[in-house]
């Protein structure tokens, strides 16, 4: 059984999904605590191979996250910051390399280091009350949880700068339209609209999900012709595994697979 390491990330597994909270009141911010017990969560998530998918919310009806504890950062100590600046790396750089499946239910504000966590994840289903911002050159800091590239990354350099450099907020219907988020769903349905498709990675091939994953992701280091090759040999490569397999099978068999993750 995975559990948290923190009272502030409430942890529930369901099936082959696992149901993250972030739960530290009264919006659900960031502290070292926390964002250590991410990073466990899905090293521990990565090892348990029933493991298919990981979904991450916010405890009750407002905030997802409000972003990191900005009491941390007021005594101006350098030490301190880098030391923070480290763990949100750590914590959602691991998550952004989840093996399986990693999906933000963005029932709130999702500010700062919350809308950084969300686009760590793979994809993002958000409420329609939903607001999200990186707000962090207002009080003279800047987003260091991955923020300024995954922005840019997923919205477009102009986007990007109109939200990191301008300070402006988008709502949910926004987010979609500028591809920030993937689906908008009726307030108080995020996490439900989250788990669902999480059921539906089930039906997919664990080994086959974790090399596409990888190689979607491969396109943000590397020029598009210099991965080609590497898709080629994943695909020749899933042919040591047994699900590969046991997937061509049972489609010639006309049944659903049973993968076994590996």
């Amino acid at each position: 059984m995975i559990e948290s390491t923190s009272q502030g990330l409430r942890v529930e597994q369901r099936g082959r999904t696992v149901l993250a909270t972030i739960d530290n009141p009264p919006a659900n911010t960031w502290n070292a605590d926390n964002l250590n017990a991410l990073r466990a969560l899905v090293d521990d998530c990565d090892a348990d191979k029933d493991v298919y998918a990981l979904v991450i919310t916010g405890a009750g009806d407002r905030f997802f996250s409000a972003g990191a504890d900005l009491t941390l950062f007021a005594s101006g100590d350098k030490g301190a910051a880098a030391q923070m600046a480290e763990a949100f790396g750590a914590a959602f750089e691991r998550l952004a390399a989840f093996r399986g499946v990693s999906i933000a239910a963005i029932n709130g504000y999702a500010m700062g280091g919350g809308l950084e966590c969300a686009m760590a994840c793979d994809i993002r289903i958000a409420a329609s009350g939903a607001v999200m911002a990186l707000p962090e050159a207002s009080v003279g800091l800047l987003p260091c949880g991955g923020g300024t590239q995954n922005l840019a990354w997923l919205v477009g350099e102009g986007w990007a700068k109109r939200m990191i450099l301008c300070g402006e907020r988008v709502d949910a219907e926004t987010a979609q339209r500028i591809g920030l988020v993937e689906e908008v769903v009726g307030q108080g349905e995020a996490q439900a609209t989250a788990l669902a498709l999480a059921e539906k990675v089930g039906g997919q091939s664990p080994p086959a999900v974790a090399a596409s994953k990888r190689l979607i992701q491969l396109g943000r280091s590397t020029a598009i012709a210099g991965s080609y090759a590497p898709e080629r040999e994943a695909f020749v490569g899933l042919f040591d595994t047994k699900d590969q397999q046991e997937g061509v099978q049972a489609f010639l068999e006309k049944r659903a697979p049973r993968w076994v993750n590996g």
